[in-house]
């Protein structure tokens, strides 16, 4: 796998080479990072094929460091002059002059990539244009009111290569396909609109498990829903979060937070809180980046530490941040395997990767059951967090009344506005069917990665429903 670099002349000799050129001006620690990533993907609209593409970029990020000092290039020239070039500017940028420091001998680290069983580069473009086909033609067939579909496809392969002045030397490939449908219904109320996506880290053979027809019915069923919803109510209510993609509150109201770099900046309303009762008892959250087949799964993050199973709260109590090695060299502990970044042409930074709250041991009709009135909420849109705070505005793009302790009529899209730690504080319940939600793309300081996260049902005791209903 690591040895796959070398058809791009990044074998071992040349990447210790340009690691020494990093350090011969006087930094105290370099690193290479190098990417290889090829995309494909379709885009259905209207009935029409709108987009169909295939990219490849490469490239390699130089970091040198001298104490807190960082340097940073990035390059597309991956000759000898060009990495040379690089490596200089980073160290330049880091600090001239001085002792050089010496580069330990590299040394291969093993490491294990998520299995592939069918390599989406082997499929050709005509396969993956029916599936949009057939998407469209599902989600019309679930009704006339269905006006406009879109439907796309997406897949991506990525190689990385880290090496530093540490000896470490390792690598890791990272498939992931995609498949995303819209669906738009008109009627008497106007248009509304129904989202569904699957995404995982694997090959073609995603479509093994995943019938397209299925995500394009549950789209179209969302929008459909709408036409006879009743408007969302307004004020404070009880509200169930169902399983799956409630998670997406957790992520960010509460996830970024809970972001070593975050904290240290006192950006984050969890600082200085370790060992504390922040949560509910039996409230658990975890971020994982070793989950097969998830989305946020790797084997090796971006600074080439082996993906982790980190517990930040457990059982209501703060037990720990996430790290990258930057922000864990300072602290002077291990990373957590949270050093992630956009591509070649970005410093790391800590990130999550598949972030969830861990089941508890409820049925989820006992759940509902106990509200007499207020709103469950099946899906999640976007929204925005102030990571300070913890204060969120979401979007519930599923909505439904729950009057008497059972699920009754569809409500129109409305929001969900609250404070994430206080949330924590607010969940009665936790249901016994946990999920992870559908594939995301996390956001900070203008650098997206791959990310999942999950929940189980739950039932936080009140939140402020952002609806239109008197």
């Amino acid at each position: 796998m690591v040895d796959s670099f070398d058809d791009l002349g990044l074998g071992a000799e040349r990447v210790q080479d340009v690691l020494g050129i990093a350090l011969e001006r006087g930094g105290d620690w370099a690193e290479v990072f190098a990417e290889d990533v090829a995309r494909s993907s379709a885009m259905l609209d209207d009935g029409r094929i709108e987009d169909l593409t295939s990219s490849r970029d490469r490239g390699v990020g130089i970091r040198v460091m001298v104490g807190e000092s960082t340097g940073f290039a990035h390059t597309a020239d991956l000759s000898e002059a060009g990495l040379a070039a690089a490596a200089r500017a980073a160290a330049d940028a880091a600090r001239a002059g001085g002792d050089a420091t010496t580069v330990a001998a590299l040394e291969h680290r093993a490491t294990t990539a998520a299995p592939v069983g069918i390599d989406p580069s082997t499929i050709e473009k005509s396969t993956k244009v029916a599936l949009l086909r057939r998407a469209d033609d599902a989600a019309r067939s679930a009704g006339s009111a269905i006006t406009q579909v879109s439907a796309r496809y997406g897949d991506s392969d990525r190689r990385i290569l880290v090496a530093n002045s540490d000896g470490l030397y390792a690598g890791d490939r990272q498939v992931r396909t995609l498949f995303a449908v819209n669906a738009v219904a008109s009627g008497d109320t106007g248009q509304h609109t129904g989202y569904e996506s699957v995404g995982h880290s694997m090959g073609f053979e995603l479509f093994d498990s995943v019938a397209v027809d299925e995500v394009a019915v549950a789209a179209a069923r969302r929008a459909l829903a709408k036409l006879d919803a009743r408007p969302a109510p307004s004020g404070t209510l009880p509200v169930v979060i169902g399983p799956g993609s409630g998670g997406v509150l957790f992520h960010e109201a509460c996830g970024h937070g809970l972001e070593a770099d975050l904290v240290a900046k006192g950006a984050s309303a969890f600082a200085g809180r370790l060992g504390e009762m922040v949560a509910r008892p039996g409230v658990t959250i975890v971020d994982d980046g070793t989950m097969a087949g998830e989305w946020g799964r790797f084997a090796i993050d971006d600074e080439g530490n082996p993906a982790g199973r980190q517990v930040l709260i457990e059982d209501g109590v703060l037990v720990d941040y996430l790290w990258d090695q930057n922000r864990a060299r300072i602290e002077g502990r291990a990373s957590s395997g949270n050093g992630r970044r956009q591509s070649y042409r970005h410093l790391p930074m800590v990130r999550m990767t598949n972030t969830y709250l861990e089941g508890g041991d409820t049925a989820p009709a006992d759940i509902i059951g106990a509200v007499d009135d207020g709103v469950y909420v099946a899906k999640l849109g976007g929204g925005q967090v102030n990571t300070a705070s913890g204060d969120f505005v979401f979007g519930m793009t599923e909505a439904y009344r729950i009057e008497g302790g059972r699920i009754t009529a569809p409500l129109r899209d409305g929001q969900l506005i609250g404070n994430g730690p206080e949330v924590l504080t607010l969940i009665d319940a936790v249901g016994d069917d946990f999920e992870m939600g559908p594939p995301g793309t996390c956001g900070k300081d203008g650098q997206g990665v791959p990310v999942g996260d999950g929940v189980p049902t739950l039932l936080v005791s009140a939140l402020t429903i952002g609806g239109t209903a008197a």
